[in-house]
């Protein structure tokens, strides 16, 4: 089995706003109500916004493939908006990575973020953070391994009426 990966175009938009709904929906229900979870995909992975975020130079998707099937994706950019207290460092925020349940523990994951590593050092980035949530063992132990650690700071991540925390992770390079 072979991943390939490139960067999404306004032509994978669709391609791209069925996965991040799959995908996030595999992640996180079950933690929040339903209610809230398809008002949350709706508002954040709809076509329109996907296509505008797409259209967005600075904001940087790439798409994982097997045999030809997206399989997962990662979504980066220079963002302090979140996480004022990264200006300090030249940084890139990873703002997303997803793979389809049916993949993980197949090295997508990894494949994905070496894209971003290797971006922010060919760019002369000093780190790259991302907000994890505090209850996915699973993807802090998948960072951590990738040279990650807590920063300490956390951050509010609500779906809909749910009220969930991120910690914020960070890698200096």
């Amino acid at each position: 089995m072979q991943i390939s990966t490139r960067r999404a175009t306004l032509a994978d938009a669709e391609t791209l706003s069925e996965i991040s709904k799959l995908t996030f929906y595999d992640t996180f229900t079950g933690t929040c109500t339903e209610e809230d979870m398809q008002s949350f995909l709706e508002s954040t992975f709809n076509l329109r916004l996907v296509q505008e975020e797409l259209s967005n130079e600075n904001d940087k998707f790439y798409l994982a493939f097997i045999d030809g099937t997206a399989v997962g994706y990662i979504r980066f950019m220079e963002d302090y908006s979140y996480f004022p207290y990264m200006r300090q460092w030249k940084s890139l925020e990873l703002k997303r990575i997803y793979v389809d349940k049916a993949f993980q523990g197949k090295g997508v994951a990894q494949v994905l973020l070496n894209i971003i590593l290797e971006y922010a050092k060919e760019n002369n980035y000093e780190a790259v953070y991302l907000g994890v949530w505090e209850h996915n063992t699973r993807a802090q132990k998948f960072y951590g391994k990738m040279g990650f650690v807590n920063s300490g700071h956390t951050h509010d991540f609500p779906i809909g009426d749910t009220p969930q925390t991120d910690n914020w992770l960070w890698k200096f390079l």
